[in-house]
């Protein structure tokens, strides 16, 4: 009997919240508390595929090169994403292994630089709108802006973060590659943070563009081409809520499609917060898919047993 196969993907805050400095042994203590949620979920037997975003790790390398610009030449933005999702995969393939071998369980993990073709063409050049990097004051937002030309956006009341371009992604070039690691029963990380923008040129070849693809767009095309039965999108909260933040809120342990679409052009779900993963979802369900469940980590396993989070369905 086959394995149920699911795609688990991680927020940029599961290994980079605001609340840390930064440091290499913050991060990794971060991915060993995440990763001891996952053992019961792969002694299981769940086949997983594991994405991450890097929005707060994009955004640091990009600032750092703002400050150094006159002494080294900055790199292109496709390039910090390659370099973030090389950093954040190595500490998650190697915590996860180290977990693993500490509760018994030999098994081995890969982590694949991925890119994802989009469209130059695409509306989301035009309109910067995913946040990247640390929170701003109003003012120091101000200043960047004009010394560095950076487009900012207020975020949910806790400051100000330098928005980028995001464009749809449309294929994942590394595809195959995650197939072979999961007939090989390796435990693939692909697509981290939503996969390095490319785009192909008159000729066919590829080239790097400036952007950051949303993850959970890019997770819900990869669980739909894996033929995955479940996709899990990880937040901050146990369940997904309506009137979120307000006396009237109440939590949502069911929706199907068409709920979500209704609370979705309703306003429930803001871009800035849950509109992105319920965007997301229904893609995937869309594509066939069968369930999508939103939880947080703490919950995961839970939520898969039906114990906990919200789970979507067509």
């Amino acid at each position: 009997m086959n394995p149920q196969r699911i795609v688990i993907a991680f927020g940029g805050n599961a290994s980079y919240p605001p609340s840390i400095k930064g440091l290499a042994s913050e991060q990794f203590a971060l991915i060993a508390e995440a990763c001891r949620h996952l053992v019961r979920i792969i002694e299981s037997g769940y086949q997983l595929v594991l994405t991450h975003g890097n929005g707060p790790v994009v955004g640091n390398i990009l600032f750092r090169m703002a400050h150094t610009a006159n002494e080294l030449p900055p790199m292109p933005m496709d390039i910090c994403v390659a370099h973030s999702q090389g950093g954040m995969g190595y500490m998650l393939q190697q915590t996860l292994v180290n977990v693993l071998h500490d509760e018994g369980v030999q098994r081995t993990v890969g982590s694949i630089i991925t890119q994802v073709e989009v469209s130059v063409d695409d509306p989301g050049f035009a309109h910067p709108t995913k946040p990247v990097g640390r929170f701003f004051s109003a003012a120091d937002a101000e200043r960047l802006a004009r010394e560095q030309d950076w487009s900012f956006v207020e975020d949910s009341g806790r400051g100000y973060r330098r928005v980028v371009p995001s464009p749809r992604p449309l294929r994942i070039l590394e595809l195959p590659a995650v197939e072979a690691l999961l007939a090989a029963n390796v435990i693939p990380i692909a697509v981290g943070g939503g996969g390095i923008p490319v785009a192909r040129d008159a000729k066919g070849d590829y080239y790097g563009v400036s952007a950051v693809i949303d993850k959970d767009l890019t997770s819900a095309m990869l669980a739909a081409h894996l033929g995955a039965q479940t996709l899990v999108m990880l937040t901050g909260v146990d369940r997904v809520a309506l009137d979120f933040g307000k006396p009237t809120q109440r939590a949502i342990d069911r929706m199907s499609v068409r709920e979500a679409r209704q609370h979705l052009a309703g306003g429930q779900f803001p871009p800035g917060s849950m509109g992105p993963k319920i965007e997301a979802a229904l893609q995937y369900l869309d594509g066939g898919g069968s369930e999508v469940i939103i939880t947080s980590l703490d919950r995961v396993f839970d939520a898969l047993q039906g114990r906990a989070g919200t789970r979507l369905v067509a």
